[in-house]
């Protein structure tokens, strides 16, 4: 399904019967909705909430920025790394910002809020600024943004950043459709750990993905809005009272699991949870950990906000 809000075109997925409390799930990096995995999702709704997926601006069916200026994503980076601006159409506030316009569009007061990698940055921002609306947050493989971890962040294990370095706006176009799946079932693969995927499974997530959208520029204007947000969203994270829950794996490749201990560690009474042989992924092992330990989570904080709300 598609809305207009704030004069953007978002693209949604809603299930679950609407008197039921709200989780609002976050993509990350050039992810779109159908990336969250179909068991996760109805996990959550055979316990008893309503999910709302979507795609993020630039990404899937959701509105695209291709008249934005073209931008170097590698020099962005050295200029994050020096300290200096980051030229990004957008920002991860705007996003959030976006997200935000959905709950409004839905007639959603308060939801859950939980976010994987960028999704989980996109979750702080919302937190933090706009608490009213936040009933809890989960960050999965998620980073504060402080800089020590910036570059680390930006610059994972070599094999990973060959593998990102291969697939570019200008390498990507006219490639025919099975070189795009099995270049996408190797990143997958990289990124989540071996044995982690089941082939046969993972090549039809991955063949769903490239059919519905591949925008490798929409990724690339994603990735900077990332970087111009480096440095700046620790300061946001002590505002950020809601119940958070936050879960790494300890095989994380792109995201260092140190990351994860640092994130939980800047937010008031925020819970730690590692994820024992997760990569960066939503494979098998990173749900079965989630569907264990966030349901309990988010009824507890639903309890807690019922009766806040009594008083």
């Amino acid at each position: 399904m598609k809305l207009q809000t704030d004069g953007m075109s978002i693209e949604y997925e809603d299930i679950g019967s609407t008197d039921r409390p709200a989780v609002l799930l976050i993509t990350g990096l050039g992810m779109q909705l159908v990336n969250w995995p179909d068991e996760f999702v109805q996990g959550l709704v055979d316990r008893g909430l309503r999910v709302i997926r979507f795609d993020n601006r630039d990404c899937g069916l959701s509105q695209r920025f291709e008249h934005a200026p073209p931008q170097n994503v590698f020099w962005q980076m050295l200029r994050m790394v020096l300290h200096l601006p980051v030229a990004a159409p957008y920002t991860l506030q705007d996003m959030a910002q976006d997200a935000l316009g959905l709950l409004d569009a839905l007639g959603i007061k308060r939801a859950h809020i939980v976010g994987v990698s960028m999704g989980g940055m996109i979750g702080q921002r919302i937190a933090a600024t706009a608490p009213a609306r936040v009933i809890s947050l989960s960050c999965i493989s998620s980073w504060s943004g402080a800089r020590r971890f910036g570059v680390p962040m930006f610059l994972p294990q070599p094999g990973v950043l060959f593998k990102l370095l291969g697939f570019s706006p200008s390498t990507v176009h006219g490639l025919d459709e099975e070189v795009l799946i099995e270049w996408s079932m190797g990143f997958t693969r990289r990124i989540g750990g071996p044995g982690v995927y089941e082939e046969a499974k993972l090549r039809e997530q991955v063949t769903l993905t490239v059919r519905r959208d591949l925008n490798v520029e929409g990724t690339n204007r994603q990735t900077l809005a990332m970087l111009a947000d480096t440095g700046v969203r620790p300061q946001l994270l002590s505002r950020v009272r809601c119940p958070t829950l936050v879960l790494h794996g300890d095989k994380d490749p792109f995201v260092p699991f140190r990351c994860g201990i640092d994130l939980a560690q800047r937010i008031c009474g925020a819970r730690f949870v590692t994820m024992p042989g997760s990569g960066h992924d939503m494979g098998p092992r990173a749900v079965a950990v989630a569907l264990r330990e966030m349901p309990p989570f988010l009824q507890s904080a639903q309890v807690k906000a019922s009766a806040s709300a009594r008083c």
